[in-house]
């Protein structure tokens, strides 16, 4: 077996073991917490359904990417709650090193791309990646409401934490923060599964 093809499928195995990454996220329903697999696969599939709501032109098929890789770092980093202010101080150098390491097991020229799409991701400053962070923000919104705010209430999460990171969604969507991010917000507010 040539090299190169030996690297991508030893990276193929690597990637298996993000589907023993689990979220504080349940599956919708109140099923179990979702894998950081299953997250990924579950935001791609949203960006492309609901793509006509980019606020700008974007290439779908990067964002796509975008959304299946930028959690693979967390087979190495571990996944950090959006809302635990203690390990998001150390979040990007533990991702950094996830990276480099993770992404070392391609061969170079895909190492570099994957790099790349993972910086662009985290660096907002794309049209791709801004409607990537907006599903990355809106699939755990939507299976948090599914399961009438069971996450937010284990939590003890504030409308505010909320609001906060989901202001985000806005730089992706503006149409999916009115339509549905701040309507799901002010239910469960509503309902008191948010403290304001």
């Amino acid at each position: 077996m040539n090299e190169r093809l030996k690297k991508q499928l030893n990276f193929s195995l690597e990637i298996d073991k993000e589907k023993n990454i689990f979220r504080q996220t349940h599956l919708s329903g109140r099923g179990r917490n979702e894998n950081d697999a299953e997250h990924a696969w579950h935001m791609a599939i949203m960006a492309y359904l609901l793509r006509e709501y980019a606020n700008e032109e974007i290439d779908i098929t990067k964002v796509m990417l975008m959304c299946l890789i930028h959690d693979i770092v967390e087979i190495e980093a571990g996944d950090t709650y959006a809302y635990d202010t203690e390990k998001l101080k150390t979040q990007k150098a533990r991702e950094d090193a996830a990276k480099e390491k993770l992404y070392s097991l391609l061969p170079e020229d895909q190492k570099q791309e994957f790099i790349a799409l993972f910086d662009e991701f985290e660096e907002y400053k794309t049209p791709e990646a801004r409607y990537a962070h907006a599903m990355d923000n809106l699939q755990p919104l939507i299976l948090n409401d599914s399961n009438d705010g069971g996450d937010w209430k284990e939590h003890g999460a504030t409308a505010g934490q909320i609001y906060g990171r989901q202001g985000m969604t806005r730089l992706g969507s503006e149409k999916l923060y009115e339509e549905v991010t701040d309507r799901i917000i002010r239910k469960h507010i509503e309902k008191g599964n948010l403290r304001e």
